[in-house]
């Protein structure tokens, strides 16, 4: 049986790394949507965590609408990347404002 902390102290290296990923990383909007979802990967972890460490099945049942979320968000933030790289040929996050209008 693993430890409760051995699960926490990997989420929160996980959610680091992508605030990390976040922070020194402005431009690339794939890099970007990578740590987003390491970022809500790790939060999913600790709720099974807690979720077995308590013998409650709502953290695992909670976790299925965050992955749910996710691919929402994986799916619209790719939808975003085709249209910037259609209009300008790049995925620089700073080119997103030329998609006003």
């Amino acid at each position: 049986m693993v430890p409760l902390q051995n699960y926490l102290i990997l989420g929160a290296i996980l959610f680091s790394l992508s605030i990390v990923g976040i922070v020194i990383n402005r431009k690339n909007l794939i890099i970007l949507l990578m740590a987003i979802e390491l970022m809500l990967l790790a939060v999913n972890m600790n709720f099974v965590a807690f979720s077995s460490f308590l013998s409650d099945p709502s953290g695992q049942i909670f976790v299925f609408f965050v992955l749910t979320v996710a691919a929402a968000e994986a799916a619209i933030g790719l939808a975003i990347l085709v249209i910037l790289f259609r209009k300008t040929q790049s995925i620089d996050v700073d080119d997103i404002q030329t998609l006003k209008g």
